[in-house]
């Protein structure tokens, strides 16, 4: 049909299928009371004059725009792509269609893309938010009724479902990992501590430590920043640059990895030969690097999956108690991850060092 010609209405298909135009919006909408010789003879005519139906009339009309509005940190991070991914199939599989919104890292635009979504009227949120206690957005949460589903968030005085993963066991079973090798001087660089995975990666970090019997943490440097790459190359240079560096550097995602394989390369350092990585999420470019990066691994379409069934349950039943599903996370042992040297060339033990925590903007 050419753009400029009108499009064809309900009562033209009710003419041409020789029905009333009511028997059409039944057909078209699968209603019990249509027999399979009348739908037919509907989706033909229908077929046959190219005729859409009016979604937004019918969203008024059954109080249900079969929308999910999907708001992430960072379209860019492979991470999202996996989950949007898992739950897409899964909310399609019931009929319903995602609103993708990305908010840059920014929380005003997380509350402004809430604000957005709720004007398209969607049945429900997945939200992965930048902050947990930006007050733009907790106000926004506050004052609307949509169903909601967070990953990988906690946020207070908000009832919501949520998927969780629990980075805490590991990054620990890295962590023990580079010490049983003999590392004493790791250094975690980690996103914004206002994150639940943040803490949580922290947690996991120095229990590996305090496990091993180590408890002094003054030495070993933890990076708090954002997850982003140019975060995780000016981090990074800035360790090397101590007179004392790391020999080992967990990263707490694949964007702050990027970075450090960036600063490790202006430096002429080697992962896996001068100083051993660990990246947490695992990407099909880490695989295939020289030597492949050892990883904290986690399962980011599982994530969207179950993210979309904790939702489409909560639009089936609304008042059935909120619910927490815990995802793991597992460290994958790869060539990046080795002894240390020792201050002639040779694997060598150190002596214990340990962390403190520096924050940056």
């Amino acid at each position: 049909m050419a753009p400029s010609e009108q499009q064809p209405t309900i009562k033209e298909v009710a003419r041409l299928a020789g029905v009333a135009p009511s028997s059409v919006s039944r057909a078209l909408n699968d209603h019990p009371d249509v027999s399979p010789e009348m739908r037919a003879r509907v989706m033909e005519a229908a077929e046959e004059l190219s005729y859409q139906p009016d979604f937004l009339a019918q969203s008024l009309r059954l109080g249900s725009t079969r929308t999910i509005g999907f708001i992430v940190r960072d379209i860019s991070n492979p991470l999202f792509a996996g989950i949007v991914k898992g739950a897409e199939q899964e909310l399609e599989s019931h009929g319903y269609s995602i609103l993708l919104m990305n908010s840059l890292g920014d929380p005003m635009l997380d509350a402004k893309h809430i604000g957005v979504l709720r004007q398209r009227r969607v049945d429900g949120f997945i939200l992965s938010l930048q902050s947990e206690t930006n007050s733009e957005t907790l106000r926004v949460l506050k004052n609307q009724s949509t169903p909601v589903v967070l990953l990988d968030r906690e946020i207070k005085g908000v009832a919501t479902d949520a998927v969780l993963f629990d980075h805490s066991t590991g990054v620990a079973e890295a962590t023990s990992t580079l010490l049983k090798l003999g590392h004493r001087k790791i250094n975690f660089i980690v996103g914004s501590a206002e994150t639940r995975g943040s803490r949580d990666r922290l947690k996991g970090f120095q229990s590996a430590y305090a496990a091993f019997g180590i408890e002094s943490l003054d030495d070993v440097v933890i990076e708090v920043g954002s997850y982003s790459r140019d975060f995780g190359f000016e981090a990074t240079k800035m360790l090397l640059e101590r007179e004392d560096p790391p020999t080992a550097i967990i990263a707490a995602n694949s964007q702050i990895g990027v970075g450090t394989l960036a600063a490790l390369n202006e430096h002429g350092l080697r992962h896996g030969e001068d100083v051993s990585l660990i990246i947490c999420d695992d990407v099909e470019l880490l695989r295939l690097m020289d030597p492949p990066v050892s990883v904290v691994a986690r399962d980011a379409e599982k994530m969207g999956t179950v993210a979309a069934e904790l939702l489409l349950a909560r639009l089936e039943e609304p008042d059935s108690p909120m619910r927490s599903v815990v995802l793991p996370t597992f460290y994958v042992h790869r060539g990046s991850t080795v002894a240390p040297r020792s201050s002639d060339g040779r694997s060598g033990k150190r002596t214990p060092t340990a962390a403190r925590a520096i924050r940056r903007s």
